[in-house]
């Protein structure tokens, strides 16, 4: 396939929209309910690693086309392969685009307005943020069909506590999105005429912080999770004085004792 045919099957499954800072991205697949085929993985892969080199763009949406937001691993194409090597390719391939989500600079809010299964469920739990409507449906419901959600699991046990990733792993079963929001998968749930607001409203407050500060914080976050705590207090103490030699610390700072807003330079 020619570089150029590419970049139109990219775009067609992912689609991007950018809006004074933010960058929306949808997945496109609404007759599969956005399932994640090879090439859906590699259309996000491709806007995630130009997203990362976008100075631009402070916010990022990832939100999904018609009912769902996104139904997880595409099984009619998986079953078309009998070899182990495809599907280490194709999980590792999905894990790829999860951790360039967690790498990528800016923060990233899941638009959750319809069902998110298995890799879907994935999705939301690997995004920093989420907001979702009351028809929105979670579930990590590989277990039903014998695939145990492995790779699911990762992102979901560090958003849950234990028992409660557990119950749905081996269940399989709905939760709603008050439960979702309860359990910690999810910020905020709206009805679904609030949805678009709710997220707008999340990432204008994001605008509205130092961009230099908002990256520095969002690579921090995920680093010190995996630190013991004194590894982890060596480790932020060093992000906090590096922090204050950016200049837009020094203009909050500057700011906040002259009483006036601050300018930033996002730096």
């Amino acid at each position: 396939m020619s570089s150029n045919a590419t970049e139109i099957e990219h775009h067609a499954l992912v689609q991007r929209s950018d809006d004074t800072g933010v960058a929306t991205l949808t997945l496109n697949r609404p007759a599969q309910y956005n399932a994640l085929s090879e090439a859906m993985l590699g259309a996000l892969q491709a806007e995630l690693d130009k997203l990362a080199a976008d100075k631009q763009i402070r916010v990022v949406v990832l939100a999904g086309a018609g009912k769902a937001f996104c139904a997880g691993h595409d099984l009619k194409e998986m079953r078309q392969h009998a070899d182990k090597a495809y599907h280490q390719a194709l999980f590792q391939q999905c894990s790829a685009v999860m951790l360039s989500m967690l790498r990528l600079p800016q923060p990233i809010i899941a638009r959750v307005h319809g069902m998110a299964t298995a890799a879907g469920c994935q999705l939301v739990a690997t995004c920093d943020l989420a907001i979702a409507s009351t028809a929105a449906r979670f579930a990590v419901s590989g277990i039903n069909v014998g695939l145990f959600c492995s790779t699911p699991a990762v992102a979901l046990t560090r958003n849950l506590q234990r028992k409660q990733a557990m119950a749905m792993l081996m269940t399989g079963d709905f939760i709603d999105a008050e439960a979702a929001c309860s359990k910690g998968l999810v910020n905020q749930v709206v009805a679904p005429e609030e949805l678009d607001a709710a997220v707008q409203g999340l990432a204008g407050k994001i605008l509205a912080k130092s961009g230099a500060a908002v990256a520095t914080g969002k690579a921090m976050f995920y680093r010190q999770l995996e630190l013991g705590i004194s590894d982890a207090y060596d480790y932020t103490a060093e992000v906090m004085a590096g922090n204050m030699m950016q200049a837009d610390a020094g203009e909050g700072i500057d700011a906040f004792i002259a009483k006036r807003r601050p300018v930033w330079r996002h730096e």
